[in-house]
């Protein structure tokens, strides 16, 4: 708990009090990148507030992502991050992303595809933004 009381919520009043060394932050829930309002500004505040707080990158979703292909997506960059020393952020995501299109997805026993990540509404809404080189 940041501040107040612990009502499950981290707001951005709470993210401006942390003081954070973070190489990246995960905003993965719905529309990350967004915020509310006519004409609003690309990244939310919440994401601003995690960059003032410390936060040298964020990997956030531009509208709402389905949860299973949304955690795929998180695990395989960094899966590829603790396996691939050197290998960018912007890297990882790139061929995070690659190995969904590739993957074949379930195949049933007559060997069709049943269901496969393959299409972007289940991968393209992430962006990496911060630095993304390391």
């Amino acid at each position: 708990m940041v501040g107040g009381e612990d009502d499950g919520l981290l707001t951005m009043g709470e993210i401006l009090t942390l003081k954070l060394a973070a190489d990246w932050v995960v905003l993965s829930a719905c529309n990350t990148a967004s915020a509310d309002g006519a004409g609003a500004e690309a990244v939310s505040g919440l994401g601003r507030a995690f960059f003032y707080a410390g936060a040298r990158a964020l990997l956030v979703s531009n509208w709402p992502v389905e949860t299973t292909s949304a955690k795929a997506l998180t695990t395989k960059v960094f899966r590829r991050q603790a396996l691939n020393n050197g290998e960018s952020k912007s890297q990882s995501l790139r061929k995070s992303m690659m190995d969904l299109i590739d993957d074949a997805g379930l195949i049933d026993n007559q060997g069709r595809i049943v269901f496969s990540y393959a299409h972007p509404i289940f991968w393209a809404s992430f962006t990496l933004i911060g630095d993304g080189s390391r």
